[in-house]
């Protein structure tokens, strides 16, 4: 059971403390609820541009990661379709220095020509070497469009197109910025070896003054029923043929997921996984194969992929996939098997836990999917999955019409 206290300053800034003092250090972690999923469709790869802008200085503060490293501190930040998040992990003793960094540049973010086409050099080189120029890289932007229709989860976070980067203007980053960057749009986290009662009042110093912003409201067009089954053939020169299989899923917040989760490991989880078992080492259809899912706070992408084997008939290699998904479905799974997977993923969480920066970072999604309570609840939702669950799972999400299927065919056959 993991203990925190939460409150919320006038301004709308939801806070959560969690105190640790088995550890010497402190987290500070910075939520935005905002993803690429917030994007205007015809300007793309805005949250992602952020995450590099928030580092570019402040009006206050030009050099972020001076007085950072002055501090003993190191930071980061990642974006997804869902949210952006910075975190900071620092000698506790030196707290104030994090707060001080992260409300200012939430206050008064430099905004500049120079920084700005600094940034947008970086992440567009980012988008050719990841997504251009590598093999397979082009594979998400592909099933993504095939899989959503209308929903904004049909374009990478990195962006829909490298133009929209290349184009983007200073007027149009502040927008994103005050539409997006407020303490009403964000959730802090502070763990570690702190005492709650003094956080609070180091958090109401440094953030309490800073202007509440507009609660961001979303209108996100809901994704129809898929009605039929989706193929597309790509040729590209890439070292293997390789086969994607995607079927939406339910929703981060859905029980759904947590059944999803099992299933993923049921199927992929690691050599005694069936896939692997089934498909690589017994048959040797396939280099390798993985199953797994994004986890996305809205309907989510369930996902097979695999690398065949030189020689290997792509017909023949997707047959033995779906033999292996009616197996699991039509004879479902042992209670031995389910248990297996259970205590796995339970062993996942406890390794999570240990880690005072994956904490902060968890308990600030939970708060963000509505509950940070959520957090001591998760291993429970997990064992309350019955071997019928998955079953019932599995005939509901691998059906025909939920199927989306990329054949990506090598033209090197040497």
């Amino acid at each position: 059971m993991i203990k925190f206290e939460r409150f919320v300053l006038d301004n709308g800034l939801r806070v959560i403390v969690h105190e640790d003092h088995s550890t010497p250090m402190a987290v500070v972690n910075v939520m935005y609820d905002v993803g690429s999923k917030d994007e205007n469709p015809e300007k793309t790869g805005f949250a992602h541009l952020f995450e590099h802008l928030m580092f570019g200085g402040s009006i206050n503060i030009p050099d972020f990661e001076t007085p950072l490293q002055i501090a003993g501190g190191e930071n980061n930040a990642y974006t997804s379709n869902d949210l952006t998040n910075y975190y900071i992990q620092l000698p506790a003793d030196n707290l104030e220095t994090a707060l001080w960094l992260e409300s200012d540049r939430m206050l008064s973010l430099a905004f500049d020509k120079k920084s700005l086409e600094v940034q947008k050099k970086v992440v567009c080189e980012e988008f050719k070497e990841h997504y251009i120029n590598k093999p397979y890289g082009d594979v998400w932007f592909k099933l993504r469009e095939m899989v959503f229709k209308q929903h904004p989860y049909r374009w990478m976070t990195i962006g829909k197109e490298l133009s929209h980067i290349e184009d983007a203007k200073l007027e149009d980053v502040k927008a994103f910025f005050k539409k997006h960057y407020s303490p009403i749009n964000a959730i802090l986290v502070v763990a570690g070896n702190v005492k709650a009662a003094e956080v609070m009042l180091q958090v109401e110093k440094y953030f309490g003054d800073i202007p509440s912003g507009t609660k961001y409201v979303r209108n996100i067009p809901p994704e129809p029923e898929q009605q039929e089954a989706r193929v597309l053939e790509v040729r590209a020169d890439v070292p293997l043929d390789a086969l994607y299989k995607v079927w939406k899923m339910p929703s981060r917040r859905d029980n759904g997921y947590y059944i999803a989760d099992l299933v993923t490991e049921i199927l992929g989880g690691g050599a005694s996984s069936r896939l692997y078992q089934k498909l690589v080492k017994e048959q040797r259809l396939f280099s390798n194969i993985d199953c797994y899912h994004f986890g996305s706070v809205e309907e989510g992408m369930f996902t097979i992929e695999g690398k065949l084997v030189k020689g290997v008939d792509m017909k023949d290699a997707e047959a033995a996939v779906n033999s292996i998904l009616e197996e699991l479905t039509e004879k479902g799974i042992t209670e031995n098997e389910l248990a297996k997977v259970k205590n796995k993923t339970e062993a996942v969480l406890a390794f999570e836990d240990m880690n005072i920066l994956t904490r902060a970072n968890n308990i600030a999604f939970y708060e963000l999917l509505g509950d940070a309570g959520l957090f001591n609840r998760e291993k429970d939702k997990y064992f309350a999955v019955t071997a019928e669950d998955i079953s019932s799972f599995c005939r509901n999400i691998f059906r025909e019409k939920n199927s989306n299927t990329l054949y990506y065919y090598s033209n090197n056959k040497n």
